[in-house]
Parts: structure tokens; C-alpha cells; sequence
């Protein structure tokens, strides 16, 4: 993994909005009507190399698929995995609705809800385990490879990654119906998944873990209290740590955040809550939310934090939660603040989260995504000039 050796280099979470007409096919496939697969598949290819293209034309250094082909970046692997069989959603329960947040706002997330483009739709089908979990998703990523690679052919970039949900993530999304114990089901996900990070990894590419739920459990679970949710994202990266085994940690980015929240947001865990088990994750780079107003003020936790050597930080330095576009000074300022405290050479300029983590969520219209790239990248100038 590239270091900010010699300027700040930029880069974004992996998820971008889907061109209108691959939406279309996304949400056939996702909601079982008629579409033509070779059609799909052909449009998932033009608009990689579309997406590929505007990043490096926007300014990024380390691009992404943007998850082009991904209805989202959790279900995406359920068609990977044996075992895993869809069902019907039919009502089901929104998590959101029992969160921190929510019983301390329902008047506004009710509101909001009623909102134009504010939340993705529901998930037309369930996930289900019903049989022994085992990766089989070796044509579909191999696909997904020689697409981007294929993309990133004659594009000016500094190196390029690509995302894969964690295993804590995705078992707590589908259901268990067939382990005895729970711990079975997970260890066996986790297996699963490293045949997928291997595969990445062992293309050239950075891997990505994308792992919200660190962050995002306490918030979602006001039933724990935060002793709990520390003793079980401990666990949570113990799980990862073994799916990741054998992997160097140098070709490893780790990303946690609290999801898509357009809202208050006063129930956040704090970073100072969290950090110590973050770092214990087997990688190379961490991406953590910095850019809301919620946690801007958390880059002074990295002065008692002390950052391992030979890690580097990827703070979100433009907000996934807001239209607004930050003002490239503004972008600078918060570089400087984490290279004065963990080393320019250390610092990758990021994004809070993915700008469409489901190929439904439109929160920020992509036009002002492209303009906040910019912004990152102008930033990212403005602070090479004042650090080298």
C-alpha cells in the first residue's frame, strides 16, 4: 500500500451511484422481474470504466469499481456464498426504528422517511442460511476483476482497491437457520469470505474490508450498554482477523463508519470508545468517518491513540450524510491536522463512507458526489503544498 510519501494522495470508501439504466436492471435482478443478463453484464463493464475514468478526471489516486454491479455492499456476496437462499422480504422489521437515534427523534426520521431520495428502498428479499456456508463466487469475482482491471487500463492512478464485506457484517444481516450455535454459523462465514479476500488480494489489488457495524452497533442496539458492544466488536475483529489470515496486512484497508444517517446523529459511538479495538484489525490502513460535525473534532484522538508504525489513516474528509460540497481549504485544514499528529507520509485523504452503499440510496445527488471528489482532491493539493 502506497504511502503519502511524497504528496497526499486521495482516495474515496468504493461505492458510487449506479448510472439510471444499470438501476433499472440492478432492481429486476434484485426483484426477480425479466432482464437481459448479457445486457447486464455489458453495462456493468461501460459503466466501470465510466466510473474509472471520472475519479481519475476528478483528481483520485487510488480508485475503486464503484460497486457498479453491487445491488449493495452486503447482499452482494449472499450469491457468492452456498448455503444462503432468498426469501421473500415481506414486512420486515426496520431495524432503524429501535436505534438510539430513533426513540430520540422519531418525530424527524418520520419525517425524513416521507422525503424524497432520503432513504434507499427495502430490501425486496430476505437472506436466509439453510445449509453449510461455502464460497462459490469464483466467476462472479473473477469477472468483477478483470472488469475493473480492464477499466483501470491507460488511466492515470497510484493504485486501485476493491471492497468485500466483513463476516460479522454479513452474519448478522441474514438469518441462521441451520448452525446449532451461532458461533458456528460465523466461523464458517469467515471461511467462506477469506477464499474471497485471498482472491482479491492475490489479483493486485487492495482489499477492503467494509465493516459499519463496529461503529454502528450501539447506536442500533440501545439494549447494550457500551462495555457490551466493546466486548463484542472485540470479537467481531478477532472473527475478521481469522478470515484474513495469511493475507500481508500491507495489501489490507479497513473500513468502519455508521452508516448512511442523515440526521441528528447524537447517539454516534465516539471514536475514543472504539479506536483501541479498530487497530487491532489485521491491516495495513483504517477509514473512519471524520468530516460531520459529529466527529470532526475526533482527530485529536489519534494524539493518545499513537498510531502503529507503518499504519496509515484514511479520515473521511468529505461527509457522505451531506449535499454540501466542503471548501478545498476547509479539506486542507483537516489534513493538517491529521498529519501533524500521526505524519504527513501517514495520511490518505478519504471519504466518510460509500455515496450509495446500496445501489437504491441517493442521499447525495451524484452530481455533487463528482463536485466533493474535487474538493478532495484540491484539498489534498493545497495541503501537499504546506507540508512538502
Amino acid at each position: 500500500m502506497q504511502q503519502s510519501s511524497e504528496r497526499i494522495l486521495t482516495t474515496h470508501v468504493g461505492s458510487l451511484p449506479r448510472p439510471p439504466d444499470l438501476l433499472e436492471m440492478i432492481e429486476a435482478k434484485e426483484e426477480g422481474r425479466p432482464f437481459d443478463p448479457e445486457r447486464y453484464r455489458a453495462r456493468v463493464k461501460s459503466a466501470v470504466k465510466e466510473v474509472v475514468e471520472k475519479q481519475a478526471a476528478a483528481g483520485i489516486d487510488i480508485l475503486a469499481d464503484g460497486e457498479m454491479g453491487r445491488v449493495g455492499f452486503i447482499p452482494y456476496v449472499n450469491e457468492r456464498l452456498s448455503g444462503i437462499e432468498p426469501r421473500p422480504a415481506g414486512e420486515r422489521e426496520n431495524q432503524w426504528r429501535r436505534s438510539r437515534e430513533y426513540q430520540a427523534f422519531p418525530e424527524y426520521y418520520q419525517w425524513a422517511s416521507m422525503q424524497p431520495g432520503m432513504a434507499g428502498k427495502a430490501p425486496a428479499v430476505a437472506w436466509v442460511c439453510t445449509g453449510p456456508v461455502a464460497y462459490r463466487g469464483e466467476e462472479a469475482l473473477k469477472r468483477d476483476i478483470d472488469t475493473l482491471k480492464a477499466a483501470l487500463s491507460g488511466v492515470p492512478h497510484v493504485e486501485a482497491f476493491m471492497p468485500a464485506v466483513s463476516p460479522t457484517q454479513i452474519a448478522n444481516w441474514n438469518k441462521n437457520e441451520y448452525y446449532r450455535r451461532q458461533d458456528e454459523y460465523r466461523l464458517a462465514i469467515a471461511e467462506a469470505l477469506r477464499e474471497e479476500y485471498r482472491r482479491i488480494v492475490g489479483a493486485g489489488l487492495l482489499l477492503q474490508i467494509d465493516d459499519p457495524q463496529l461503529a454502528s452497533r450501539y447506536v442500533l442496539r440501545p439494549d447494550l450498554d457500551l462495555d457490551e458492544c466493546r466486548r463484542r466488536a472485540a470479537q467481531s475483529v478477532e472473527l475478521l482477523n481469522h478470515a484474513l489470515e495469511g493475507i500481508p496486512p500491507e495489501r489490507i484497508r479497513y473500513h468502519t463508519c455508521y452508516s448512511i444517517n442523515v440526521g441528528p446523529r447524537v447517539h454516534d459511538l465516539e471514536l475514543k470508545h472504539i479506536v483501541d479495538i479498530m487497530l487491532r484489525v489485521n491491516a495495513g490502513a483504517y477509514s473512519f468517518e471524520a468530516a460531520n460535525p459529529r466527529h470532526e473534532h475526533e482527530w485529536r484522538v489519534w494524539e493518545s491513540a499513537r498510531l502503529p508504525e507503518g499504519k496509515l489513516l484514511i479520515p473521511g474528509l468529505i461527509a457522505h450524510s451531506s449535499n454540501l460540497v466542503e471548501h478545498p481549504e476547509l479539506v486542507a485544514e483537516r489534513i493538517l491536522r491529521f498529519a501533524g499528529v500521526v505524519g504527513r507520509e501517514n495520511v490518505i485523504a478519504g471519504a466518510d463512507c460509500g455515496f450509495a452503499s446500496s445501489a437504491t440510496t441517493s442521499e447525495v445527488h451524484p452530481s455533487v458526489v463528482w463536485a466533493k471528489f474535487a474538493a478532495l482532491a484540491e484539498g489534498a493539493r493545497l495541503a501537499t503544498k504546506a507540508l512538502w
